[in-house]
């Protein structure tokens, strides 16, 4: 493996946003006439692909734009308090210097993220912030990163918490590490087969090792 170019998801990928999202979810479902998520919940949750997780928590597909825009404002408001995920601190600095260059691509919007990752002393890592508004749009964007570097697809690793993550990289045509520590449960992650299975951040050092 030479993976030249990381490129990060950031919600349960590098920043540790579900329990905030499930506060932000459940302040705009009592608006939107959506039922609570409980704590208890989420292990369920976790098997869920996004469209799955849509219909289960009975959310109007015409209402999905406004809730996910109104979420992503409200996150700004408490991001630099979130933490990175686990061991990040630790590894992004000896990742980024064995790699040509990292990015971030993410639905969430670039403002939380760049507010983020200078609050936790990340940001000089990171060459890029790509967002993409819709949820399943993703590959689109992966296709016009690996041109605008002027990669092969085999020199360029997406990292993700989510079914569609891998879904995204696969359309593209792009390497895959799936992590178990995000949203999605290791089971769904493992069954769509990504290039790599991750269980904790450290794991990430041994797709670019060292000279």
């Amino acid at each position: 493996m030479a993976y030249r170019t990381i490129i990060f998801d950031f919600d349960g990928t590098l920043a540790n946003t579900l329990e905030e999202s499930r506060r932000i979810f459940n302040q705009l479902g009592a608006e939107y006439g959506l039922r609570e998520v409980t704590a208890e919940e989420l292990p369920t949750l976790r098997h869920l692909s996004i469209k799955q997780l849509i219909s289960h928590l009975g959310i109007p597909k015409r209402k999905v734009p406004a809730i996910i825009a109104r979420g992503t404002s409200m996150m700004r408001g408490n991001i630099v308090r979130l933490p990175l995920i686990e061991g990040m601190a630790e590894v992004l600095p000896v990742l980024r210097s064995r790699c040509h260059s990292f990015g971030v691509l993410t639905s969430n919007a670039s403002t939380n993220v760049d507010l983020f990752l200078r609050a936790n002393g990340v940001r000089g890592h990171f060459n890029f912030i790509s967002s993409t508004s819709k949820l399943t749009g993703k590959a689109k964007h992966l296709k016009a990163i690996r041109k605008t570097f002027s990669l092969k697809s085999e020199e360029m690793l997406y990292v993700g918490d989510e079914i569609r993550d891998v879904k995204a990289s696969q359309k593209a045509e792009i390497p895959v590490a799936a992590v178990t520590w995000g949203f999605n449960s290791p089971e769904v992650l493992a069954a769509e087969k990504p290039d790599h299975l991750l269980t904790h951040a450290t794991e990430l050092l041994d797709l670019a090792p060292g000279a």
